[in-house]
């Protein structure tokens, strides 16, 4: 039997459902309308004021506000987008499928953020937008992403997958003036299961947005459903079916509620780590600026060289004694198509190439329980400590 379906296997990441999202589910399901409507208006409404946006558009997942995004600034063929070599492989893929072409810019060493000075220097005549990563919850430094983006005339697109609920300088990821997209994935600080959001100052990009997510279709089938007119709609431009649910709406609202609970439940799990892991041949993350907030998505350790194991070790490790651990991320530059597309080898990126292969992440997610994290602990001093 494969160890990670055991009751007694502790994932890296797990939802927390409760009983007013599964109430929500059940009423959604029985009010006859479960597809984009006003369950979904209800999530939008509550974010615009949680992030202090004019406009938030839900979507099908975090991949298509960013691709949304880059749409609406006209980016395509002939155009450059710089970012991060540690990310999802979904960034690099949308600018694919938009015919752009990825720059890959290497990282800081301790934190794995995009280095922007690299960024910088890699810029040229057809670069068109950067794509900054806050990974996993840690805010990048907006205030020299701003600066870059109007120094060098880009668009900025941020990618917050890891980030909601982080901020930066006293402002929340999302209200620093750029498209910012989030997941609410099942592995997210909050949850739809599968879903997104995109954070946007400019209403005519939100409305593009809104139709572009409804196959170019000028008004929704809520609205005109919804309305009192006849159901007329047109189509101006050709889109695409990247819409919300309902059902899922349904989850985020309450989801969305206990963010801040969340949240403070994995910077409590990061403590109890840091405080029991700190005698082990690992590097734990630096601490985050005072004026910053991190969302604590991810909780992330690299293996030092001296270690008597190595990661990949490590992880199969920490599975033999029942827990769960992953990669986040093997670098861009290290995957086949865009080792290939980009033209980048591992030398060239050396601190992406370092990260890559020394990261780790552990379990970390509001359901963790103490005795939990106390056997992940056990674990990984079994492991890595050589017991």
């Amino acid at each position: 039997m494969n160890p990670i379906l055991s009751k007694d296997f502790i994932g890296l990441a797990a939802p927390t459902i409760g009983d007013a999202e599964i109430n929500e589910v059940v009423e959604t399901l029985r009010s006859g309308w479960v597809i984009s409507g006003p369950r979904v208006g209800a999530l939008e409404e509550m974010l615009e004021h949680r992030l202090g946006v004019p406009h938030v558009r839900c979507l099908a997942s975090c991949s298509a506000g960013l691709f949304l995004a880059l749409k609406c600034a006209a980016v395509g063929p002939g155009d450059e987008v710089l970012l991060p070599a540690i990310t999802f492989a979904g960034c690099a893929n949308i600018v694919e499928q938009l015919g752009a072409a990825p720059v890959l810019v290497d990282c800081d060493r301790a934190t794995g953020l995009i280095d922007l000075d690299h960024a910088a220097h890699l810029a040229g005549p057809a670069t068109r937008a950067i794509m900054p990563v806050h990974l996993g919850g840690r805010p990048i430094d907006m205030v020299r992403v701003n600066a870059l983006r109007d120094r060098l005339g880009l668009c900025v697109v941020e990618d917050a997958a890891h980030a909601i609920g982080a901020a930066w300088d006293g402002r929340v990821i999302g209200a620093h003036g750029n498209p910012t997209s989030f997941s609410f994935h099942a592995t997210k600080n909050m949850t739809t299961v599968e879903g997104g959001a995109l954070a946007l100052e400019n209403g005519a990009m939100a409305d593009r947005v809104k139709r572009l997510a409804n196959q170019g279709v000028s008004a929704s089938t809520w609205d005109r459903h919804g309305s009192t007119g006849p159901a007329d709609y047109d189509v101006v431009e050709p889109g695409y079916k990247l819409s919300m649910t309902d059902v899922a709406a349904a989850i985020g609202i309450h989801q969305l509620r206990r963010l801040n609970e969340a949240i403070d439940r994995r910077e409590q799990i990061r403590r109890d780590y840091d405080q029991a892991l700190g005698t082990l041949p690992v590097d734990l993350e630096p601490e985050v600026e005072p004026f910053a907030r991190h969302a604590r998505h991810l909780y992330a350790v690299r293996v030092r060289p001296d270690a008597p194991v190595s990661r990949d070790e490590l992880i199969l490790g920490l599975r033999e004694r029942g827990v769960g651990a992953s990669v986040h991320f093997k670098g861009l530059h290290m995957l086949t198509h865009y080792r290939r597309r980009c033209g980048v080898a591992e030398h060239d990126l050396p601190a992406a190439t370092d990260y890559a292969r020394r990261t780790i992440s552990l379990p970390c997610h509001p359901g963790l329980t103490s005795h939990d994290q106390a056997r992940v602990v056990d674990a990984m001093t079994a492991v890595v400590g050589g017991g």
